[in-house]
């Protein structure tokens, strides 16, 4: 098998998550600058099996696609073209921003700390990758 790997893809950081061989647990595993993306994956891969790449897909209330839809779109060509063996999914990523800041709460994370917006992006992946987990499984 390989690892599921999640991305909450974002204009200036993007938050990545990763499952393990198994695919049963869905863990944090950094947050990486938006430009310096494609390189931190290619470097990951040369040393990791990964089977899929869930990318968040940003909706509003009403099911439309949201305004960052629009960067995501030209990110998931580019990642098609450097890793055409890859599959890449979707997962709905509605309130996972405001779900990661539950979880730091009630996990008794300090509020400087929560204002961490790579720690949020972090977490946000992993819901990502959790929701997808728990879609497929």
């Amino acid at each position: 098998m390989g690892r599921v790997l999640a991305l909450d893809y974002g204009k200036k950081r993007t938050g990545i998550a990763a499952t393990d061989e198994l695919q049963l647990i869905a863990s944090g595993l950094t947050t990486v600058a938006t430009p310096e993306l494609l390189g931190f994956l290619k470097e990951y891969m040369a040393e990791e099996k990964i089977a899929c790449i869930v990318v968040g897909e940003p909706r509003q209330m009403d099911n439309t696609p949201s305004e960052s839809e629009a960067l995501i779109q030209p990110f998931i060509k580019e990642l098609s073209k450097n890793f055409p063996q890859i599959p890449i999914e979707r997962q709905d990523e509605r309130f996972t921003s405001k779900m990661a800041v539950q979880t730091m709460i009630e996990g008794g994370v300090k509020k400087m700390k929560r204002r961490n917006k790579a720690l949020v992006d972090e977490i946000s992946a992993t819901l990502i990758l959790q929701a997808y987990l728990n879609r497929v499984q």
